[in-house]
């Protein structure tokens, strides 16, 4: 292998927005995700839905004359 051509390998840890720390190695100094498995719905079994300005109620109410016609 060539010298001096590889970057830095550092232990560090990375945080999630929930607080969960987990200790891995990267080349990045810091890292910091949103989810993790701690909090994702996957490995947790709770839902969590997050409505962001109104779209599940944007979606229903496009979507409600569609599902009236759709049962007749």
């Amino acid at each position: 292998m060539k010298a001096n051509i590889h970057p830095e390998y550092h232990k560090i840890k990375a945080v999630c927005a929930c607080g969960n720390e987990i200790e891995l190695g990267s080349v990045d100094t810091e890292m910091r995700v949103e989810i993790c498995s701690a909090c994702h719905p996957f490995f947790t079994g709770k839902q969590k839905l997050i409505d962001t300005a109104g779209r599940i109620e944007k979606f229903k109410k496009k979507y409600a004359g569609y599902q009236a016609t759709k049962k007749k």
